[in-house]
């Protein structure tokens, strides 16, 4: 008997596959499934999906097979998806329309932790840094949450289009942790080879908020982020005569204090800025000076012309010490920065009501602000209106037993952190699919 080309289309999806660009072309979906129901559905298929990720991690700009599952899993949902863009890199587009563009972003990297949660799919992988090291791998910071969370969305929203109309366009981004992959990806023409979206949405764990619950805050809610290398040198010699040397440590010294004053002296108090002097490296034996010292501060704030401030308040004091010492001009170095996160205001009014009907109009909590940092800011920066909201992902209860224990819950970057992660996703994906209906509403 013959079948129509109707049927035979739906039972045999076609894959095409070339120059990295892979595109399904699947039947289109049908669900009458609220995103609430169609996750408790699939939710077992999501935690099996997060347990894949979670327990093969790799680090920032390593991300090769993370990319190629997330790619897998986009295609395999209807997208056209694109790899390797500004590295490892995924863009998945499903079109459905004339109408807006929206960008759901995802990071994929995990960091140089090991893990020490003993759970039964613990990640035991190891890896090597930049610098060589051999390292312990894990997702500690929930970018395996962020992924599974993207991937239930596309796979809803592509069984949903008479719900909406435009296009989405998936982001799975490398190398967050170091602040690197959002520039990468609009390097290599994110924007130009791509739709330049009208919105951009993103989630991120929080590991101090209960699961059910999500947290944003319009206006400014991540920091500039900035690492600065100070090197002070001096001329080295026998500690029993330092009249005869230019003291290194003793210059690194005055520095850190002095350097305090920028923040308590110079930045309006009303401003929010933060300079920590995390490390310090100087000299070999107790009785010898030697030539140089080296420190490393991390440096934080939201205004940019704070930002300018301190950065050059850094090295005005430092070179300072180093004249005040007859000593040679430091080397200041500034790598790693990222600039503060702004959540518009308008795209957080409009998406405000259609997270508390998603979740409940108690479990949608202002967000404090925050000295972290986050590249999602990037594309706010060239003009893209974005919106990044922080998920609940420790049960309730097991907040309050480390409360009852006068503890504080391992933070994001411990190797104890886990996440709820079947709760948090029965949160995640219906109201990020919930924003993405509103903000791509079809045409009456």
């Amino acid at each position: 008997m013959k079948m129509k080309r109707s049927n035979l289309a739906c039972r045999f999806p076609r894959l095409i596959v070339g120059l990295g660009i892979a595109v399904v072309l699947l039947p289109r979906l049908a669900s009458a499934d609220t995103p609430h129901e169609w996750v408790d559905k699939n939710v077992e298929s999501l935690v099996e999906l997060y347990r894949h990720f979670h327990t093969h991690p790799e680090l920032s700009f390593q991300e090769e097979q993370t990319g190629e599952r997330l790619a897998r899993e986009l295609a395999e949902a209807g997208a056209e998806v694109t790899k390797r863009v500004g590295g490892f890199g995924v863009v998945g587009l499903i079109r459905n329309g004339e109408g807006p563009t929206l960008m759901l972003r995802t990071d994929l990297d995990a960091l140089p932790v090991v893990e020490q949660t003993n759970l039964a799919y613990a990640s035991t992988v190891k890896g090597k840094e930049v610098d060589g090291a051999d390292v312990g791998v894990m997702h500690a910071c929930g970018h395996d949450v962020h992924i599974t969370n993207l991937v239930g969305v596309a796979r809803y929203l592509a069984a949903n289009k008479d719900r909406w109309q435009g296009t989405v366009m998936f982001i799975g981004q490398p190398a967050e942790e170091r602040g690197a992959g959002a520039a990468a990806m609009l390097a290599d023409g994110l924007f130009e080879r791509f739709p330049k979206p009208d919105f951009a949405v993103a989630m991120h764990v929080d590991s101090g908020l209960a699961t059910g619950k999500l947290a944003y805050r319009a206006g400014y809610s991540l920091a500039n982020v900035d690492s600065v290398d100070v090197t002070m040198h001096g001329r080295g010699g026998h500690g029993a005569y330092p009249h005869t040397t230019i003291d290194p440590i003793v210059q690194a010294a005055e520095f850190i204090v002095s350097v305090q004053t920028i923040v308590s002296r110079e930045v309006k108090p009303i401003e929010s800025a933060v300079i920590t002097v995390g490390s310090i490296h100087g000299g070999t034996k107790h009785n010898i000076i030697g030539n140089s010292c080296h420190m490393q501060l991390t440096v934080r704030s939201y205004d940019d012309g704070v930002r300018k401030l301190l950065l050059e308040g850094i090295a005005r004091k430092a070179k300072g010490v180093a004249l005040g010492a007859k000593a040679p001009e430091p080397t200041i170095e500034i790598s790693e920065g990222t600039p503060s996160l702004w959540n518009d205001e308008d795209l957080a009014a409009r998406l405000d009501p259609v997270l508390r009907r998603a979740v409940g109009n108690d479990n949608v909590i202002d967000s404090e602000p925050s000295m972290g940092g986050e590249d999602f800011s990037r594309y706010g920066r060239v003009g893209v209106p974005i919106l990044m909201i922080r998920l609940g992902a420790v049960d309730g209860k097991r907040l309050k037993r480390y409360e009852e224990l006068g503890q504080v819950p391992p933070s994001l970057h411990s190797p104890l952190f886990y996440p709820d992660v079947e709760d948090a996703l029965k949160t995640s994906v219906p109201a990020m699919s919930e924003a993405a209906i509103e903000l791509l509403k079809p045409k009456d």
